[in-house]
């Protein structure tokens, strides 16, 4: 469970420096005043920077339900083949959203991209609390 883990980790950091890219990007073209990041308030702003900010805040939301999974799978030293392609599925889904989302942000597939990590997520969790009894 940790590989899986420390891809999502991995993912979550790039998409983080991408999106400080597209901020120091806009700014630096006067695209965007500074001030705009004080409170995330303002009109006119850039697709670039909306995108890649609403996509790293999205890999703190559903996937804190994977990462807790996780390492309950790894503290109840619990070992599950289904667990870690579920795992791994997950992962996939994650990174096939944030790209998505970050290029053509075409919104049915970035549907079911996200759909696949939620059934993902949620079997992950089915499987732990069966084989934890």
């Amino acid at each position: 469970m940790i590989y899986p883990m420390f891809a999502l980790c991995l993912l979550t950091m790039f998409i983080g420096l991408l999106t400080v890219k597209a901020r120091f990007a806009c700014v630096k073209k006067g695209e965007l005043d500074a001030q705009y990041f004080e409170l995330m308030q303002g009109t006119n702003v850039p697709q670039e920077v909306i995108k890649t900010t609403r996509c790293l805040n999205n890999l703190f939301e559903i996937p804190i339900l994977f990462y807790v999974a996780c390492t309950l799978y790894l503290v109840l030293e619990i070992d599950s083949v289904f667990g870690l392609a579920l795992a791994w599925a997950f992962v996939i889904c994650r990174c096939a959203q944030a790209f998505i989302h970050i290029t053509n942000n075409h919104v049915r597939r970035r549907m079911r991209a996200f759909g696949g990590s939620v059934l993902c997520a949620l079997l992950l969790w089915i499987n732990l609390v069966v084989l934890a009894q």
